[in-house]
């Protein structure tokens, strides 16, 4: 099933500040997760529409499948940099909600314990007739003849383009909530998580870290920090850490 990890809140995380990090490829890129809005709509040498659509899906099985697999192989070897790292840290004295565009496990190998993939996540295969049928999969690769217990083949959990994002609710629902949002290495072009930012509520000091600055509309409380995440993430963090007693 599709599901975000919800925790009974006891008393000690009701008295927490909250806040809300949007992640994007920027951020995984600095440990070496490539991107293909780097190098002119090709992902691995491959058009993006090829690997990451029905379409592409619809035509050829095996390659996506081979992709994906690919992807897995090279996200388990990935290590978290500093962004990652620092924001698990903010878990000491904040109640911490990761919204993330990104489909590796960095924030949870850094220490993150709320993670909200919206894109999906390598780790684990659904059914394609159901996609209520996910499986945690690991760092297995996925293969032509894998199936679910309904007896469809197994795809990539995997949200491709044209595809609906069905945790945006829980996103958008989660961003309501938040005492201080934190944008960190997305261009904020790819809705609708891009859309997240005009959720937050207008009072609520909103921080952008990225070296490449999206192009965003001014708004109160919005602070730009022109810095790759593994630098202006512990920055931040280690002056939100020292405001909490």
């Amino acid at each position: 099933m599709l599901s975000f990890k919800s925790q009974q809140v006891s008393k000690s995380i009701m008295s927490k500040q909250k806040i809300v990090v949007l992640t994007g490829a920027g951020i995984s890129a600095e440990s070496g997760i490539s991107t293909f809005r780097d190098s002119d709509g090709l992902w691995e040498n491959h058009d993006v529409m090829e690997v990451a659509s029905p379409e592409g899906w619809q035509k050829d099985r095996a390659l996506v499948l081979e992709f994906y697999n690919q992807r897995r192989t090279h996200a388990l070897a990935a290590q978290p940099n500093e962004g990652h790292l620092a924001l698990a840290r903010l878990e000491a004295k904040y109640e911490v909600v990761i919204i993330t565009q990104n489909i590796d496990d960095l924030h949870e190998k850094a220490g993150s314990s709320n993670v909200l993939h919206l894109h999906g996540e390598l780790g684990k295969a659904r059914s394609t007739t159901n996609p209520e049928l996910v499986y945690d999969w690991g760092n297995k690769p996925i293969n032509i003849g894998d199936k679910c217990e309904k007896g469809s083949q197994l795809r990539p959990h995997i949200v491709w383009f044209g595809e609906a994002v069905p945790m945006m609710t829980v996103a958008i629902q989660e961003t309501h909530s938040a005492n201080l949002f934190i944008v960190v290495g997305t261009s904020l072009a790819v809705y609708p998580a891009a859309g997240l930012l005009d959720e937050v509520d207008t009072d609520v000091p909103k921080y952008i870290i990225d070296p490449r600055m999206p192009d965003v509309r001014a708004r109160p409380h919005l602070h730009l920090i022109e810095e790759k995440g593994s630098v202006g993430v512990p920055t931040l963090v280690d002056k939100l850490l020292a405001k909490v007693s």
